[in-house]
């Protein structure tokens, strides 16, 4: 591609010299370090459930290219593109989440998976948090843009019938980001400090009832705050690993507590990195996610289109905030909550849900001289 000449008015010229390379770089590497430690970490998962050994691996190698695919291709839309492709989105994944509860897969006591053919399963919440922060950004702008519009109404309403399904799966902690990210948008398209104080208070109160009303919120807050008040045992070997691993990590392949690990490769995958590859690539790994945000904010800072500044402060907000729930999950930094490391752990749902959002960051971030409208 780099043999693409500037004078070139191809698309995928076009889209060369105008994406963020470096972006798109350090995407990849997290990618291919997703997929070196599902190799490690996986197989002992699946002979410990009766599966062949590589099941997961060749599951996620198959969506790897996909998930990549995917993101180039949303990368080259327009912004009138990506937002025709998250309003899309958003009203098909809100469908999905009704049905979710409905006839949705039961998974560890919550209902969050819709079976598909050939064993695979799609995770409609996943793909409605890239799509949904659009669309409020879509609200949000449109109100300051025009006179008499009512974004802001459509915005809350949204939150409260996105949350409301989330939480009722129930996913309390997903409900939280997706309302964390929402009040992030709205604080940047100029939320008065009164309402900040309220909606705060209001997100206060929802934890305290959650806490209150919702065992499993309960036990995970109890849980962190007194290790003795209940079951940490994955935890405790999650912590293990990180000790066990050091500086430099025990050697690829070599590592002990993935074998008694039970979601090794999935939300515990970081503590696999920490034993294997030790310190040097966990912060590697932080470097990495830390990059990817703040490169992203910085390319938005001069932006005009609030709309643009808006979707892709929010999708990164996800993104970040993700990372940083998983990685203090796994070191015992935060309560324990279910949630992928992006582009690293398992799963088909979101590798290509993260692979859609930052598509749609690629895209929104790309350098359109005169293009001032965003449309």
């Amino acid at each position: 591609m780099s043999s693409f000449g500037r004078d070139d008015r191809s698309v995928l010229s076009v889209w060369w010299w105008t994406v963020d390379r470096w972006t798109m770089l350090a995407l990849t590497l997290l990618l291919l370090i997703g997929a070196v430690l599902t190799l490690a970490a996986s197989p002992a998962v699946a002979e410990r459930i009766g599966l062949e050994s590589f099941h997961f691996v060749r599951h996620q190698l198959l969506f790897m290219p996909l998930a990549l695919a995917l993101m180039i291709g949303v990368s080259l839309l327009s912004p009138l593109g990506v937002r025709r492709l998250a309003a899309t989105g958003f009203l098909f994944g809100l469908l999905l989440l009704a049905v979710t509860l409905i006839a949705g897969t039961e998974v560890k006591g919550a209902t969050r998976w819709i079976g598909l053919l050939g064993g695979l399963s799609l995770q409609p919440s996943e793909f409605v948090k890239p799509v949904f922060a659009v669309v409020i950004a879509w609200m949000f702008s449109e109100q300051r843009k025009r006179a008499g519009f009512p974004g802001n109404a459509v915005a809350i309403a949204l939150l409260v019938v996105v949350a409301g399904l989330v939480a009722m799966q129930p996913d309390f902690g997903m409900a939280m980001t997706i309302t964390v990210v929402w009040l992030i948008q709205f604080f940047l398209a100029g939320l008065p400090l009164a309402w900040v104080a309220l909606i705060l208070g209001l997100g206060v109160g929802a934890a305290v009832l959650a806490y209150a009303v919702m065992p499993h919120v309960t036990s995970r807050i109890d849980r962190f705050l007194d290790p003795s008040a209940g079951d940490s045992y994955q935890i405790e070997r999650s912590i293990d690993a990180f000790n066990h691993g050091g500086l430099i990590g025990v050697g690829p392949g070599d590592g002990v507590v993935k074998e008694i690990l039970p979601d090794a490769h999935t939300d515990f995958i970081f503590a696999v990195a920490g034993e294997e590859f030790g310190l040097l690539l966990c912060l590697f790994m932080v470097g990495l996610f830390g990059f990817i945000v703040l490169r992203g904010l910085t390319r938005v800072l001069a932006e005009t289109n609030l709309f643009v500044l808006l979707a892709v402060s929010g999708i990164l907000a996800q993104f970040g905030l993700q990372a940083l729930i998983n990685m203090g999950v796994t070191l015992n930094l935060l309560p324990a909550k279910g949630m992928t490391l992006p582009f690293v752990s398992y799963g088909g749902s979101s590798l290509l849900a993260v692979a859609l959002g930052m598509g749609m960051v690629l895209a929104l971030t790309r350098r359109r001289p005169g293009e001032g409208s965003g449309r």
